[in-house]
């Protein structure tokens, strides 16, 4: 059992991890198709899509398998069919009233976007109308893909994530390609298509699922036939539990986007009262809240996904009141997430000049925005990772209380410190946001763990001590391969890139495992790779 549930966690993590992969890398062509312009269009439609998205599924996927999971143990499988089909409705309504929502308050959107510019406001609308089709389809995916996992089956869920993003990327890429260049149709045509693609992934994602459905079908009808029907559990019970234990997850999991939305509204604002054209203001609002984001989103992903891993071990101690297991956990946690990534947010800052050439252009004021925006991934993965901790030791409603501190700081200081320092005002905004919202975090989790911090502030500091070496080392090798290539040569950029990395990621791995820092977060794992590898095991005193 253990076994299988192993398999199926890495599967599913496989495929969500493939999953982001695509949707990271797909911004490379699709820029190259579009340019500045059609991004900022693109942006536009796409943060108000992953609120609505997030309103609309409420968590309820997630905790309808958590429920078929927990009743499948008890062999009450009537329960989990009863629930799995009232939540189907649940989630074809909840998505139907999303889509109309956004596709009737699109105009408004986009008129708070732009600022009422006349030339923008019917494109935005137009976009935003084309990906709110999405929000009919991808509630009703979830809640099968839910189901799947109930049954501790994530093969259905990890292959239709990977089929969803897949065909929606080729659609968004040759669909937008096919628009510009072959029938020379405009580039609100071009972006409408590739955020209807969200829709046209859905349904692949969909079809995926309902194939798996009819080939399991007689399987999970035959465990009903086992069903002890002992339990008599009333549905309405379950979801009352379901959406007041979901609310403040759904708030986390749009924490992101609530903070771009800030940024949304009034950016354009700001930038306007000292002097820019609208133009420019979009042209700045693409370079933060899509280009240098999509970057720099990439260590948040791989490192959070690495920590919450961990999450589980700290609710079992915590339910079983092992205040010692907890604490190691908790150490392990905050030190892994630090550990992965201080030096990538370091290094996307450091070579934030060919990295931006390789994913967009060459552009020197989009490079100093990615430059300034890489180390607030740290904060968003200290986010992420302290709420999930709050929810293991059952004080997740305070997760409401610090992203409310937090947006009300970004909300206040947004236009201020944009007039001040343009782009790296909004920057700047969102840092203090997040950094309030941690520090509340931090605090509840001392309150009520107990837990002393004085081992991670003294990993922190070793840490940043092997970060600050390994960027002293980039740096030195990164100015000496300016010498002889340019950033500006997306092909130089990439050896750049290579080269003054690969540098970089040896002279801190070298000090994570001489000094056995590496060897104590990572344990049994690290040592099989060094087994491979044929290099000596360390554990050393850190």
């Amino acid at each position: 059992m253990q076994s299988k549930l192993l398999r199926g966690t890495f599967i599913l993590t496989f495929g969500t991890i493939l999953s982001k992969i695509l949707g990271l890398i797909y911004v490379i062509p699709f820029f190259q198709i579009v340019g500045r312009q059609g991004t900022v269009l693109y942006q536009f439609s796409y943060v108000p899509y992953t609120i609505f998205i997030s309103v609309a599924t409420a968590g309820v996927p997630l905790a309808v398998s958590k429920f078929i999971s927990k009743y499948n143990a008890l062999e009450e499988y009537a329960v989990g069919r009863k629930l799995f089909k009232s939540g189907l409705m649940i989630m074809l309504i909840t998505g139907f009233v999303a889509f109309l929502a956004m596709y009737l308050a699109s105009p408004t959107l986009a008129e708070m976007s732009t600022q009422g510019e006349k030339a923008n406001l019917k494109d935005v609308t137009t976009v935003m109308r084309a990906v709110s089709f999405a929000l009919i389809v991808v509630p009703f995916m979830s809640l099968i893909r839910g189901y799947f996992q109930g049954h501790q089956s994530m093969g259905p869920s990890a292959l239709s994530q990977v089929v969803e993003q897949i065909v929606r990327i080729l659609f968004t890429l040759l669909g937008a390609y096919a628009v510009l260049n072959i029938f020379h149709g405009k580039m609100v045509t071009a972006v409408s298509v590739a955020t209807f693609a969200a829709f046209i992934g859905a349904i692949g994602g969909l079809a995926v699922l309902f194939w798996y459905w009819f080939k399991r079908k007689p399987y999970l009808d035959e465990l009903l036939e086992h069903d002890k029907g002992t339990m008599d559990i009333s549905i309405k019970e379950i979801y009352k539990e379901i959406f007041i234990s979901a609310f403040p997850f759904v708030l986390v999991g749009i924490a992101n986007p609530l903070f771009q939305a800030i940024d949304q509204f009034t950016f354009s604002i700001a930038m306007k009262e000292i002097g820019k054209s609208t133009k420019v203001a979009e042209a700045f609002f693409s370079m933060l809240n899509f280009e240098s984001h999509k970057i720099v989103i990439i260590p948040v992903s791989l490192a959070t996904a690495f920590s919450l891993t961990l999450v589980p071990s700290i609710t079992r101690a915590f339910v079983e009141n092992d205040s010692k297991g907890m604490n190691r956990q908790l150490n392990q946690t905050f030190q892994v997430l630090l550990f992965l990534t201080l030096p990538a947010s370091i290094g996307l800052s450091l070579l934030a000049e060919p990295i931006y050439t390789v994913f967009y252009q060459h552009d020197l004021i989009g490079a100093e925005v990615l430059r300034a925006y890489a180390p607030v991934a740290i904060l968003f993965s200290l986010y992420s990772v302290t709420a999930a901790i709050l929810q293991g030791i059952n004080e997740q409603r305070f997760t409401i209380l610090s992203l409310l501190v937090g947006l009300l700081i970004k909300l206040s200081l947004n236009i201020p410190l944009i007039k001040m320092m343009e782009t790296k005002g909004a920057v700047l905004a969102t840092t203090l946001g997040y950094l309030a919202a941690i520090i509340i975090n931090l605090i509840v989790i001392k309150r009520y763990s107990r837990y002393p911090f004085r081992l991670v502030w003294r990993r922190s500091l070793l840490i940043m001590i092997f970060a600050g070496l390994m960027w002293v080392g980039t740096e030195l090798i990164y100015k000496l391969m300016l010498l002889f290539l340019s950033p500006a040569s997306k092909g130089q950029s990439i050896v750049i890139i290579l080269v003054s990395a690969g540098v970089g990621a040896s002279i801190y791995f070298y000090l994570g495992l001489k000094s056995g820092l590496a060897s104590r977060l990572f344990g049994t794992r690290l040592d099989r790779l060094m087994t491979k590898l044929k290099l000596p095991k360390r554990r050393g005193t850190a």
